[in-house]
């Protein structure tokens, strides 16, 4: 991308997703998906928090506010 990187983290149940993403089409999908904001690299990511995230995320116990590392355990 031009103006900032698109990042995603790949789990065996899921994915963590940045800004560039939309968390409607990943519910639509019936994927397990959280997105953060404001990340420029995959160590930004690991500490920033889920702003936005699909049923199927809460489904298996992923919360707004979580940290990405703690929510990427219940991804795999």
């Amino acid at each position: 991308m031009s103006n900032a990187p698109l990042l995603l983290i790949k789990a065996e149940k899921g994915f963590i997703m940045c800004g560039y993403l939309n968390v409607d089409a990943a519910s639509s999908l019936g994927d397990v998906a959280a997105k953060v904001t404001g990340v420029s690299s995959f160590d930004d990511m690991l500490n920033a928090r889920v702003v936005d995230l699909t049923l199927d995320a809460r489904k298996i116990g992923v919360k707004n506010g979580m940290l990405v590392r703690d929510a990427l355990e219940k991804m795999f």
